[in-house]
């Protein structure tokens, strides 16, 4: 049985996350059951391991992932096989084999993740299932007046959609980054790790301040109260789209 690395893309509207669940569609589900087809085995025996579980509707341009597997196929024909038998909205764009102690999640150093708004008039057809539509054009120089505050290593308590979280809060976000495109207004924002739900909770705060509901330097405030009442909105699952994971 070897230990294989994935490299996934999916778009995860119509999935309730990447971990499986009983009785709905997750994206670790749909995959662990074609490589259980694969290898002829029982599914109970698949576990693979994703370097960060996104929540139902987010998606993911390059979801890195690790799972043992004992099977005949080289890496070209597991990634051909899975292709083959899944769903059209998750596709396996690489599979290596990875080194014995190699997991997606413990190995981690970093993760990327990228929040897409479109505040223009026309919203476009084609892409309205990975951005999150506002009404109103946000004013990205004071939403990076305010990302400044978020930026550095604090206790991200605010920002973290778990109320019964008892581990630390404590994160490293080290770049965060506004651009506007047109319509398209992209939060791309990277740190060591990040809790439940805080991408979007950033997102979400962001937007307010943005749209004027409130001031830059609340935004501090925020992150000083370790209180999540004093953050913003949790923004729409649908525009948060997953990057890439880093590793040494």
């Amino acid at each position: 049985m070897k230990n294989y690395r994935f490299e996934i893309a999916y778009d995860g509207t119509r999935y309730y996350g990447w971990e499986h669940q009983p009785n709905v569609d997750t994206i670790q589900g749909k995959i662990e059951n074609v490589l259980a087809e694969m290898c002829k085995a029982d599914v109970s025996g698949i576990d693979i391991t994703s370097s960060g579980r996104t929540d139902a509707g987010v998606h993911a341009e390059d979801m890195t992932a690790n799972v043992r597997l004992d099977t005949e196929l080289n890496e070209v024909g597991i990634r051909d096989y899975c292709n083959q038998y899944l769903p059209e909205d998750i596709r396996i764009l690489e599979v290596r084999e990875a080194g014995e102690r190699f997991h997606a999640r413990y190995n981690a150093t970093g993760k990327t993740y990228r929040y897409t708004i479109f505040d223009g008039p026309v919203k476009p057809v084609f892409d309205r299932r990975f951005y999150t539509p506002i009404d109103e054009r946000l004013d990205i120089k004071k939403m990076k007046e305010a990302a400044a505050y978020i930026i550095g290593e604090h206790d991200f308590k605010s920002f973290c959609g778990n109320p019964k979280m008892k581990k630390s809060c404590v994160r490293i976000v080290d770049k965060l980054d506004i651009t506007r495109d047109g319509g398209y207004v992209r939060i791309t924002v990277h740190g060591t790790g990040f809790l439940q739900n805080m991408v979007r909770i950033i997102a979400g705060t962001l937007i307010e301040v943005g749209l004027g509901k409130r001031l830059p330097e609340t935004v501090k405030t925020a992150v000083e109260a370790k209180d999540r009442q004093a953050a913003g909105y949790t923004a729409p699952a649908k525009g948060l789209m997953m990057i890439k994971a880093d590793y040494n």
